[in-house]
């Protein structure tokens, strides 16, 4: 009888060698179509949901869509890398998409006058994650990272700002899935809130672009609430979302200074958030009416429709189990954390009278 390593056996037909070569041929990985269809396929379903409920709106259908279909049916590995593109460069075009519909003046004055609102709540996250935290008995890097997330864009911020405090990777983890669940979370409370305090679409689009984390969360919240509320939220949102440059230095030279001998560099051209770039792209060439007018509707309508399927891509991204195995305590900081926020976002514009 032949030894058991020298039996011979069919080769599987990914990884095979190649007689000619000798050498083996890699798998190759599973085609990022099979997401993207799933997320617009269940988005398609999240628009038309959204216009027989319009008071929920087809982004929360969407995010709710995705989160059921992935707790409940679970998601096969070969639908992975369409869903984290899904969630990820569709969202980019839709913002983009979005800039065709409005002025650069009127971006430029909108996240002018919500600048002293952001800086007042990048503050309070930062002091709140920090005096909360310790109290808590929580891990320095896991109060940066969750303050950081808050503060600026949510799971975006954290990931430019990991490698510079360079966290464990249980923290990194810890800190997403904390701020996923508030972005969720605030998807669902923000809208219905903000129209029994009877805010103003101005009112709530500051609001919501000051208080939500995630920029996918900022624009669900925002269209929901009305379309004019959408335009403001998502405005404030990539103002607020340019300030991980400054932030993410100002880390690299904290790490630094309290490491002393160790070099902390930081890639502006890494961390810069890129898409927003293009968006005030789009918005100069709609002041510049270099677009004709019968595409403004279906650019709407189509980048409306990448915002559904980005979102229920987040919502298949969503694995509750492991939000429940994270704990008490950094739940606990993120809710603190986006209390403050909530309340000092609405504190500042009372005082400014522009609720």
């Amino acid at each position: 009888m032949l030894p058991i390593s020298a039996v011979p056996h069919p080769l599987p037909a990914q990884g095979r060698m190649d007689a000619r070569s000798g050498l083996d041929n890699p798998p190759r990985a599973p085609s990022r179509w099979y997401g993207v269809l799933l997320a617009a396929g269940l988005g398609v379903v999240a628009w038309e949901l959204g216009h027989w409920l319009p008071l929920i709106g087809g982004p929360v259908m969407g995010i709710v869509l995705g989160m059921l279909w992935r707790n409940l049916l679970g998601v096969s590995p070969v639908f992975v890398p369409g869903i984290t593109y899904s969630s990820r460069q569709v969202l980019k075009w839709s913002i983009i998409g979005l800039g065709f519909g409005l002025s650069l003046g009127q971006v430029v004055q909108t996240g002018a006058s919500s600048l002293a609102v952001t800086l007042v709540t990048l503050t309070v996250a930062f002091v709140s994650a920090w005096l909360l935290g310790r109290w808590l008995g929580l891990d320095g890097h896991l109060r940066t990272l969750i303050g950081v997330g808050t503060a600026i864009c949510g799971g975006s911020a954290i990931a430019a700002a990991a490698p510079i405090i360079k966290p464990d990777d249980h923290d990194t983890a810890l800190a997403i899935s904390t701020i996923f669940l508030f972005n969720v979370v605030a998807v669902l409370v923000f809208p219905p809130l903000g129209h029994w305090m009877g805010l103003s679409d101005s009112g709530f689009g500051l609001w919501a672009g000051t208080a939500i984390n995630d920029t996918s969360s900022v624009v669900a919240a925002g269209y929901s609430y009305s379309t004019a509320a959408g335009d403001i939220a998502t405005i404030v949102k990539l103002t607020r979302a340019t300030l991980i440059i400054p932030v993410c230095i100002g880390l690299a030279l904290w790490t630094a200074w309290r490491a002393r001998h160790a070099e902390t560099r930081v890639s502006l051209a890494r961390i810069f958030p890129w898409f927003i770039l293009w968006f005030l792209v789009a918005s100069g060439i709609r002041t510049l009416d270099l677009v004709p007018t019968f595409l403004l509707e279906p650019l709407h309508l189509g980048s409306q429709f990448l915002i559904i399927m980005a979102l229920t891509a987040i919502g298949l991204s969503s694995d509750l189990r492991r939000m429940a195995l994270a704990g008490a305590r950094p739940i606990l900081l993120g809710l603190g954390v986006w209390a403050a926020v909530s309340v000092s976002s609405l504190g500042v514009q009372s005082l400014m009278g522009s609720l």
